[in-house]
This record gives C-alpha cells, sequence and structure tokens, in this order.
C-alpha cells in the first residue's frame, strides 16, 4: 500500500489543467482540415474532389471545395484518397463546440449559480459506444469533471443538460422525448458526435431519424466522431458561459439548420 501511497506523491497531480491552460499532452485530437477552403480550375473538378467524403463534409460550391465541419469523421479521405489531396494539416485543438443559436441566447439559458453545479443526464439514441466512451473519460482523474462542477445525475428530472449520442433511432424516439419532458427548467441539449448531430455515416433511413435536432430543440453540437473528451468539457463550459463557443458558421445545409437558425 505504502508504494502506491509514495507513487502518488511522486507523480503529483496529473489531472489536465483545462480550461485554465492549454493542453499540450499527447494523444490530443488532430481536429480539422485547416487547407479548405480549396479553388479548383473548373466547378467538375471541384465536385469531384468533394465526392471523396462519405458524410458530405466536403461541399462543391462553383470551383471551391468548402468543409462543413459539424460533418466531418475524421476519415482522412480529402488526404489519402484523391488525386491532389484536398489537405495537408490538421488543427491541433479541441475547442469545437458550436451552437445554432446565438451567443447572447446561448448565455441567459443559464444564471451564474449553475458555472460550479450542472447536472447533466446521459442518453444513448443507438450510439455505437465510441462517444459514451469519450464520455466516460470525464469521470477519470485525468479529464475529472467534477473539479468543474460538472456531475453525472441517472435521472432527467435532476438533470439540467440531456448529453445526446447516436443517430436518433426509431426505438429510442419516445424514451428520447419523455427524458427531454421530464427535465426541470431551464434545460438544455446538447448533440454529442456526429451521429447525434445529422446521423454520421448512418444517415436517414427507416431506423434513423438522422440526428437529435429532428425531434427536440439543440443547443450545442459537438462534432467529431468521437468528439475527445477536451472537446466535451469545451462544450459544458460554453454552455453557462466560462467560455466561448467555436467560431463555425452554421446555415440551411449545415447539421442545426433546419430548425431555422
Amino acid at each position: 500500500m505504502w508504494e502506491w501511497v509514495w507513487e502518488g506523491i511522486r507523480s503529483g497531480i496529473v489531472t489536465t489543467a483545462y480550461p485554465a491552460r492549454e493542453e499540450t499532452a499527447s494523444g490530443v485530437s488532430p481536429g480539422f482540415p485547416t487547407d479548405l477552403p480549396r479553388t479548383f480550375a473548373a466547378a467538375g473538378e471541384a465536385s469531384v474532389a468533394a465526392s471523396c467524403c462519405p458524410t458530405e463534409a466536403l461541399l462543391s460550391e462553383d470551383q471551391q471545395v468548402v468543409l462543413r465541419e459539424p460533418r466531418c469523421i475524421h476519415c482522412y479521405r480529402c488526404l489519402r484518397q484523391t488525386e491532389t489531396p484536398l489537405a495537408w494539416q490538421w488543427q491541433g485543438n479541441y475547442e469545437w463546440a458550436v451552437s445554432p443559436h446565438p451567443r447572447v441566447e446561448l448565455a441567459k439559458k443559464f444564471g451564474r449559480s449553475f458555472r460550479r453545479s450542472l447536472h447533466l443526464r446521459i442518453l444513448d439514441a443507438g450510439a455505437c459506444g465510441a462517444c459514451l466512451s469519450e464520455i466516460e473519460q470525464l469521470n477519470k482523474p485525468y479529464y475529472n469533471m467534477h473539479r468543474l462542477g460538472f456531475f453525472v445525475t441517472p435521472t432527467p428530472r435532476d438533470a439540467d443538460v440531456l448529453v445526446v449520442a447516436g443517430p436518433m433511432t426509431e426505438h429510442m424516439r419516445q424514451p428520447l422525448l419523455s427524458a427531454y419532458e421530464a427535465m426541470p427548467t431551464p434545460k438544455a441539449v446538447l448533440a454529442l458526435g456526429a451521429c447525434a448531430i445529422f446521423g454520421g455515416v448512418f444517415g436517414t433511413s427507416f431506423a434513423s431519424m438522422g440526428g437529435v435536432a429532428s425531434l427536440i430543440p439543440v443547443d450545442i453540437l459537438v462534432p467529431g466522431c468521437p468528439p475527445p473528451p477536451l472537446a466535451i468539457l469545451h462544450a459544458l463550459l460554453a454552455l453557462i458561459g466560462r467560455v466561448e463557443p467555436a467560431a463555425c458558421e452554421l446555415n440551411s445545409s449545415s447539421p442545426g439548420g433546419e430548425r431555422g437558425d
């Protein structure tokens, strides 16, 4: 036992310093491509280049290929499966969370009393398990979300934020609505990962509704497949106004835009 005590003293505090300081440890997700938009000589060339993306994160507009970050699943096809790579670098950050609502509206959702006490209800809407695994890391010593005032609750009646992962399967439609209706106000919804935002690689089908926004209003989106723990922390901090959400334009052709945001 004393060996473990000594090891703890020797290693010191290993919890990440984020958000007080930038995380520089190895293993942080590479983020998104940085070399877009890309201009081609002809519109046809741009369309062919964009066709390598399985989730339409790359969009052809006239002679340009532009990136819709919420749809990116980090498959690297734009780098590896085109004759002329569309991207040569990836962002080395993790602050990806964006809101389909104006910043002022998001800030009004929760008051200062929630800044150190926010309870989360995690809902699996047909997820493959990757996003849920990343959420699990938040409860472990390195990320330790409790130090920031974030806690998981087993009941929606005690929850402030509904965290939804998965492409919103038909079988989870009613459980999602029941959980959302049971939550007290003020309440928020966090769409976690590409599947919860627009359906991900599963898309929309007889079994998948293509994202949680098709059923209930979403307050913040966390892109990625899956998003890393620091990206999830950034989303939660943005919800309570302790950090700014990422600057990512959402329009009618982007996830969340179908609600008129």
